[in-house]
């Protein structure tokens, strides 16, 4: 969905002409989105080791011993950081320009800017699904069925793995708060002015 409030068109060639700036991102939106993107980054090289070959910890009869790989296996854990990455960048978005106005390359659409709920329903329909996997893999980290079970990692390997994890639980907080703000910033009764709270 496109925004066509804040946007006029040249109907003679069909060029989009000025937008109408909108207020900058406050230094706060700027820090969660940056903290999304990096909270995918720990666990990310977590797996890319794995996929190399490097012990994690895991036993003898676990999937991920390192036994197992380099294999095709490798391909599916540089694939999943890659795959996470890259959605996590989507939130820079919220506080970049390409978040706000179509690219110019794109067909027809180019220079046109986006709706607000374009953008703001899928970032917070995702950030509800990162806050809810991370409270009950919080809850059941050390299940039976997770880290307790006995080719799980353990001692040293445990606490890496652990660590490594931890951060993703930012991921969805951090979106929230940089949803609401792209939000609140492209309201109609948002001052065109910088915004530094």
């Amino acid at each position: 969905m496109l925004d066509s409030t804040t946007a006029t068109r040249d109907h003679r060639d069909h060029r989009p002409l000025d937008v109408r700036p909108q207020a900058a991102p406050s230094r706060l939106a700027v820090r969660a989105a940056h903290v999304a993107v990096l909270s995918t980054v720990p666990s990310g090289l977590w797996r890319i080791a794995g996929a190399a070959g490097i012990p994690l910890g895991f036993g003898q009869d676990d999937l991920l011993h390192e036994s197992n790989f380099p294999s095709r296996y490798s391909f599916y854990l540089v694939g999943l950081s890659i795959l996470a990455e890259l959605v996590a960048l989507l939130t820079l978005g919220l506080v970049r320009r390409w978040g706000e106005v179509v690219p110019r390359w794109i067909p027809y659409l180019g220079g046109r800017p986006i709706n607000r709920w374009a953008a703001t329903i899928p970032a917070l329909l995702g950030a509800a699904v990162l806050c809810t996997v991370g409270v009950i893999g919080t809850l059941t980290w050390n299940s039976p069925e997770n880290m307790g079970a006995p080719d799980s990692p353990s001692g040293a390997a445990y606490w890496v793995m652990t660590l490594a994890y931890a951060p993703l639980l930012l991921w969805g907080p951090a979106l929230t708060i940089t949803a609401v703000a792209y939000f609140r910033r492209h309201s109609p009764h948002t001052p065109n002015q910088p915004n530094h709270g």
